[in-house]
């Protein structure tokens, strides 16, 4: 590494910059992590990790210390001013595919804290505090950062740059990168507590679809809850956080004494996406590429996608194992998944934004006869598997996400078989160290009429079919000078 101070350079050590440091150090790449801030925002923020996530997290090493502190609400219902059911979704306790709870309510600053220790496990002194970037410039070998630190200014200099430096992200500024605007801003009050009579709060996730103050309730971590109130028009945030305003909203309630506030403060909910993720050596990830609205709870888990994504293609580019132009296949994997998302946000945000009560009784009217007709939604709708990038098109299950098969001594396939691609084939499955697996994997071979599946490291599916012919696909799509060897 001559030269160069490190691999990958990172900007922001939240979720999303911390956990793809952590999963850049498992695979042996050097790492820098720059964050501005001197320690770790000790208010809660996002409150919701899927299932998808949470496997993330487990490559990253923090995924037990999450749980630890998280809590599950098995429903999560819309209801209208009266408080009668438009639509739940149920069964969020259960297992998702990859392999842990499909939700899982969470206190954010235990689980930046769990990030990194683990990352502090793997790579000592990445993490720096304190470190505000400055400028930096590209040239063709790598990218050059100025920062102010607490010893002074210092220059690092990297093989790559990545912006997981939030919503105003400096490194998509400097880069000249817009933002294409989805349509969807709304002013909302948001309102933590600390919770001393659990008894007395509710146990499921809502939405209060009412158009004189569409509000949220939420569970957090352990121990904290969550209310969320609409600005209304009129209205001014000074206003709506003072004491008196907060503690009429929260009257109807009727859990004074049983809650203490922890924070109160205004956002804008907003529904963006920057035009370009990468430029050249740098990239952008997390909130520095996109915002979605809070109400899908996919705010943090798309950073985290974003991190997974970028991890095991940084470090194949790094290792020589993968040219320069696999980067290429980042933005057009994860956006599609990305405006999935963000368009499931906005559209449960409209049905929870109406204000108008006229609207209010034909969203409920509707709503009424699709549960009359049975039509109403059991759950969100899917994403979308990947349609392109670093797939091999036309096979079975190409760019669907693969499941974390649970054995039934409670091992997880992830730790089976490690963090790199798998190549697993119908004839192995007798292998000791797949066996307790065979079930769950043979059952997806048989789904999808194939004798091998070949898994990327991010759990998407790059292909199935005749092992061989999987094998050889994988090691042109990477360009490998140094393959590894064609099966795990």
């Amino acid at each position: 590494m001559a030269g160069f101070d490190c691999d990958v350079l990172i900007i922001g050590g939240g979720p999303t910059g911390v956990t793809l440091a952590a999963l850049l150090a498992k695979r042996g790449v050097s790492v820098f992590v720059a964050e501005k801030e001197a320690d770790i925002f000790p208010l809660p923020r996002a409150a919701h990790i899927d299932h998808e996530g949470m496997r993330i997290l487990q490559e990253a090493g923090a995924a037990e210390a999450v749980m630890a502190t998280s809590r599950r609400a098995d429903r999560y219902e819309f209801r209208n001013a009266c408080g009668r059911e438009l639509m739940a979704f149920s069964g969020a306790t259960g297992n998702g595919p990859g392999g842990w709870p499909i939700a899982n309510m969470i206190h954010q600053p235990s689980v930046e804290a769990a990030l990194r220790a683990s990352l502090a496990a793997r790579a000592p002194g990445a993490l720096r505090s304190g470190w505000e970037m400055l400028s930096f410039a590209e040239d063709s070998d790598g990218v050059t950062a100025q920062f102010a630190a607490p010893e002074g200014e210092r220059t690092i200099r990297a093989r790559w740059l990545v912006g997981a430096d939030g919503a105003r992200s400096p490194v998509r500024k400097a880069c000249g990168i817009a933002f294409e605007d989805l349509g969807f801003e709304e002013p909302w009050l948001v309102v933590d507590v600390l919770v001393d009579d659990p008894s007395r709060l509710p146990t499921a996730n809502l939405q209060i679809c009412d158009p004189a103050r569409p509000t949220t309730c939420v569970l957090m971590g352990e121990g904290r809850h969550r209310w969320e109130f609409m600005i209304l028009p009129g209205e001014t945030p000074e206003e709506m956080s003072s004491d008196a305003a907060v503690a009429r909203m929260l009257a109807p309630w009727q859990v004074e004494g049983a809650v203490r506030i922890e924070r109160k403060a205004v956002y804008t909910f907003r529904a963006r996406i920057a035009q370009h993720w990468r430029k050249g050596r740098v990239l952008l990830a997390g909130d520095a590429a996109h915002q979605t609205p809070p109400f899908a709870g996919q705010g943090m888990c798309s950073g985290l996608r974003d991190a997974a994504n970028l991890a095991w293609k940084l470090a194949a580019i790094t290792k020589g194992e993968a040219d320069e132009t696999l980067l290429d296949t980042y933005q057009p994997e994860r956006a599609p998944n990305l405006r999935a998302t963000i368009d499931m946000a906005i559209m449960m945000g409209k049905m929870v934004c109406t204000t108008s009560r006229f609207g209010a009784a034909v969203r409920d009217a509707k709503f009424a006869l699709a549960r009359a007709l049975g039509k109403l939604p059991d759950g969100p709708p899917a994403y979308p598997p990947l349609d392109k990038g670093a797939i091999l098109p036309g096979s079975p299950g190409t760019g669907s996400y693969f499941p974390q098969v649970i054995g039934a001594d409670g091992a997880r396939l992830d730790d089976v078989l490690g963090p790199e691609e798998w190549l697993i084939r119908r004839a192995d499955l007798a292998e000791s160290r797949l066996a307790a697996f065979a079930a769950g994997l043979t059952d997806w071979l048989d789904r999808h009429g194939a004798e091998a599946v070949l898994v990327r490291p991010d759990r998407y599916v790059f292909g199935s079919g005749d092992a061989e012919t999987l094998a050889r696909a994988w090691q042109a799509a990477m360009a490998r000078r140094n393959p590894r060897p064609d099966s795990r």
